[in-house]
């Protein structure tokens, strides 16, 4: 279970691994003769498109959004690259849109090698998440990937998963891998290698304890923004971050990830993905599919504030890395990154969905964010406007909730220190 930025999830139907997360698929579209039409549908969820017109600030972002995707699409098949370079731009700018806001600003090369880095690394997660194979066989591709990044030999797949064309077609990735940079080659190797051998570990281990919790979340999305940092310094000569604050933001994103997806995972077949740790859960429930019944709707609702709590204690460090990040592109993609799953969190605190149907931000209101968010100061006033959000959904007659609130008010302070007005409007 990978976060990268797909888990900017701004997936407003633009193809493979849009999910469930598409409700404006066809909402907007251009016909051959490159007119647009508008085609106003809901699937009847609150986060699609009849959710944000009750939200008028939301709806010109989003229909600004969709159609910059749908007109992305018409640019790519006009551009004048190879047909794996194509297959490979295609697919990033499906599934990390937030990387995609900031490409213009990158240089070329640092840009290639993060988009292959951020294919890489999700070939092995739907590796992980394969239901169809075997333990045995999912460990061994795991701990071997590395080796197969140059050989182009990964194409099987099956029809369950939303990226089963990445591993069709996985050689594309393989060619315009081998084009990189040498250097690039090694450093994307090196994670794929530490993030495999990781996901290994887990595929036969529980996540038992608040430790595991942090170990695996390190391997499947600590090393990404780690990977994402060598990868610079390497193409710029200086250090983007430490490994220690890339880490940290890593594991925000992931457990905001991992909280928000609780349905997906725990009906997932042939059996239950499970990722929150024991150590939590195990207070509560016996077992964790059981905080989706009605009768523990009360136990489910504390387990649930202290997992978001949990994930709260990377937050202040995760400002601390985005304020020194030193380039404008990959600030500006992994600060949208950061807004939204903030957001989430504070949507998802104390909200009974989350074990119901699900609990996610507008498409509108991440496409607001993602129009909004620039510099660090739309960070710190969005975070800041969340927080408040957060606030006023704890509850503190016990501890974990007392330790939600000191919590947000120390993230209150540092969004307040650092000059936020306070005058934009994030509403849940």
């Amino acid at each position: 279970m990978y976060a990268v930025a797909t888990t900017a999830n701004l997936q407003l139907g633009a193809g493979a691994g849009a999910g469930a997360e598409a409700p404006l698929r066809g909402a907007i579209s251009m016909n051959k003769n490159k007119n647009v039409n508008v085609n106003v549908r809901s699937r009847g969820n609150d986060w699609g498109l009849f959710g944000s017109v009750r939200h008028w600030d939301e709806v010109y972002p989003m229909a600004r959004l969709k159609l910059a995707t749908v007109m992305a699409a018409e640019k790519e098949k006009q551009m004048q690259i190879p047909p794996h370079w194509r297959f490979c731009y295609s697919l990033v700018h499906q599934m990390a849109v937030s990387f995609v806001a900031a490409e213009q600003i990158m240089d070329k090369d640092l840009r290639d090698a993060i988009y292959i880095s951020i294919l890489v690394l999700r070939a092995l997660d739907t590796i992980e998440d394969d239901s169809t194979l075997t333990t045995e066989m999912k460990v061994s591709i795991l701990q071997t990937f590395h080796h197969h990044i140059r050989d182009g030999k990964l194409r099987f797949s099956n029809d369950t998963q939303d990226y089963k064309i990445l591993k069709e077609k996985f050689h594309h990735v393989t060619t315009a891998f081998l084009e990189l940079d040498y250097r690039y080659q090694k450093e994307i190797e090196e994670i794929a290698m530490r993030m495999g051998a990781g996901m290994a570990k887990f595929i036969c281990k529980e996540v038992d304890t608040i430790d595991d919790y942090d170990e695996y979340c390190h391997y499947v999305s600590g090393l990404c923004i780690i990977g994402t940092s060598k990868i610079y310094s390497t193409c710029k000569g200086k250090d983007l971050a430490s490994d220690d604050l890339s880490n940290t933001i890593g594991l925000f994103y992931q457990k905001a990830d991992i909280i928000k997806d609780y349905l997906v995972d725990i009906n997932d077949t042939p059996r239950p993905r499970i990722f929150w740790p024991r150590q939590i859960w195990g207070k509560y429930v016996d077992n964790l599919e059981d905080l989706k019944k009605e009768e523990n709707s009360a136990k489910a609702l504390l387990c649930l504030n202290e997992m978001v709590t949990n994930a709260l204690t990377h937050v202040e460090d995760s400002l601390k890395y985005l304020s020194a990040l030193p380039d404008p592109a990959i600030f500006r993609s992994l600060a949208i990154w950061m807004v939204l799953e903030f957001g989430a969190l504070a949507l998802c605190y104390d909200n009974i969905q989350v074990f119901r149907r699900g609990a996610k931000l507008r498409l509108g209101l991440k496409a607001k964010i993602f129009y909004t968010t620039r510099t660090m100061f739309d960070v710190y006033e969005a975070v800041y406007n969340f927080s408040l959000t957060l606030e006023s959904k704890i509850n503190q007659n016990n501890s974990h909730c007392k330790e939600a609130k000191n919590l947000v008010d120390t993230i209150k302070k540092l969004c307040e220190n650092c000059g936020t007005s306070n005058k934009r409007s994030y509403i849940i």
